[in-house]
Formats: C-alpha cells, structure tokens, sequence
C-alpha cells in the first residue's frame, strides 16, 4: 500500500487501479456529466464531476464534436493528477 495521499497517477503506476478503469470512469463522466463519484475495485472513487466543476478552465472547453477528443485529453491529465477518495 501506498504511505500518504496519492494521485491516481500513482495508483496506477502501483497497479491499484487500471487504466481501463480510468477509462470507463472517464468514459461514465462524458456520458453522463451527473453520475457522480466513479468507484475502482480497489475501493477508491474519484469524482471527475467535482474535479471539472472546481476547474474553470473546463468551461471554456467545448465537449462535442471534433474538439471531444481534445476535451478528453484534458479531463485524463486533471483526473491522473487528482487524490482519490480511500477506501
């Protein structure tokens, strides 16, 4: 187990969250922006509706269409460098 607050970087980089995780809770946020915090198997959650509300530069990304993938892109950094909830 990791000592102290970890990025969920670093949980992944311990093998404690996958990326496919990762990945389908970004995926659940861009299907539906309300669903709250995203729990992992391991028992740690992330709640990527907080995190882009308590970031104002999300709200000058537009994410629909040809820009989606860019907006992604995004999201996948700020949720890496993001503390989980533990378990």
């Amino acid at each position: 187990m990791l000592a102290g607050p970890s990025t969920l970087a670093d949980l992944r980089k311990a093998g404690i969250v996958t990326s496919q995780e990762i990945v389908a809770a970004i995926d659940l946020y861009l299907r539906d922006p309300e669903a709250g915090p995203y729990r992992f198997a391991s028992g740690y959650s992330i709640d990527i509706p907080a995190l882009v509300n308590a970031t104002p530069a999300f709200g000058a990304v537009d994410r629909s269409g040809p820009q989606e993938k860019a907006f992604r892109t995004v999201l996948a950094a700020a949720a890496m460098s993001a503390y989980p909830t533990a378990p």
